[in-house]
């Protein structure tokens, strides 16, 4: 794997590591009141895209990571909207 690859995977794992958090706190209290439909809508479809422009690109850190961000993303959109 080249270097470039590396960073990618280490970058993806950072970022979407950092959304575990929310998504614990979520499922422990089901309290969606702070998350914002709109945010949540707007990263997810944006989330969405960049995993396109991956498969596009056959960029396998860009399309791993925006994968598994945007289950994580759209997970949290559908909680706030069925707890909210």
């Amino acid at each position: 794997m080249d270097s470039a690859n590396m960073i990618g995977f280490l970058a993806g794992a950072l970022t979407t590591v950092s959304f575990l958090p929310q998504i614990v706190k979520v499922l422990k209290t089901r309290d969606t009141r702070s998350l914002s439909v709109s945010m949540y809508g707007l990263f997810t479809l944006g989330v969405f895209l960049w995993l396109v422009y991956g498969w596009i690109v056959h960029s396998p850190p860009v399309i791993f990571y925006n994968a598994l961000t945007f289950l994580l993303s759209a997970a949290l959109l559908a909680a706030k909207i069925r707890w909210h």
